[in-house]
């Protein structure tokens, strides 16, 4: 990924919250069958000290998991948000005309080696500690133990593990930073006004960062 210096993002704990408030990430594989591309929640084991760890499930019938082997590099893209940029939100261009249209987006690149988790005390363990993230805020979560013993074993064993030690992260957070401050901040106005709130506040937040240098 193309990163110029004033969009990069290398903050560890920033990336570490994008993954964790947007975790469907894109797996993509280069596998015996070549280039392919899953769409997959995952969980971000990030403890402070040793390296990050993304843990995920896929269907058994799912061939991405016989398609690579343990060790092969893979990577996971993870995204916060993207809008549209148009040029007549800057006031710059009402004075001097000289502005095009641009897309801005927040992402995290996850670069890791695979392995693949074919054992059920791994899946189990995974599958419950992402229930319990993702059904915390309803009021009455769904716990696995809501379903007979014997389903849930079989819908257990319909699936399979795959973990990935991170050996990088490259974040891009293009929020015309290198626009007047102005600029950003109009734009920034402009999508919340559409309520495009994601790449609006964070456009706004970076002008307010801008003005304060």
């Amino acid at each position: 990924m193309y990163v110029p210096a004033h969009f990069d993002e290398s903050r560890p704990e920033v990336l570490h919250d994008l993954i964790a408030k947007n975790p469907l990430g894109i797996l993509f594989t280069h596998g015996k069958g070549g280039l392919d591309a899953n769409h997959i929640p995952f969980e971000l084991d990030a403890k402070e000290g040793s390296k990050a760890v993304l843990h995920s499930h896929v269907a058994r019938n799912n061939p991405v998991w016989q398609d690579i082997v343990s060790g092969d590099e893979v990577m996971v893209v993870f995204r916060a948000g993207d809008s549209y940029i148009s040029p007549q939100w800057y006031p710059s261009k009402q004075e001097f005309h000289k502005q095009v249209p641009s897309w801005n987006y927040i992402v995290v690149h996850a670069y890791g080696r695979a392995t693949i988790r074919d054992d059920e005390r791994y899946v189990r363990g995974m599958v419950a500690r992402l229930t319990r993230t993702h059904e915390a805020s309803q009021p009455t979560p769904w716990k696995m133990t809501d379903g007979p013993k014997d389903y849930i074993d079989t819908m257990l064993k319909a699936i399979v593990g795959i973990e990935i030690e991170v050996t990088r992260f490259v974040g891009k957070a293009k929020l015309s930073q290198n626009k007047d401050v102005r600029d950003i901040q109009s734009a920034g106005e402009a999508l919340n006004a559409k309520g495009e709130r994601v790449i609006g506040d964070a456009m706004l937040a970076c002008a307010e960062a801008k003005a304060a240098q």
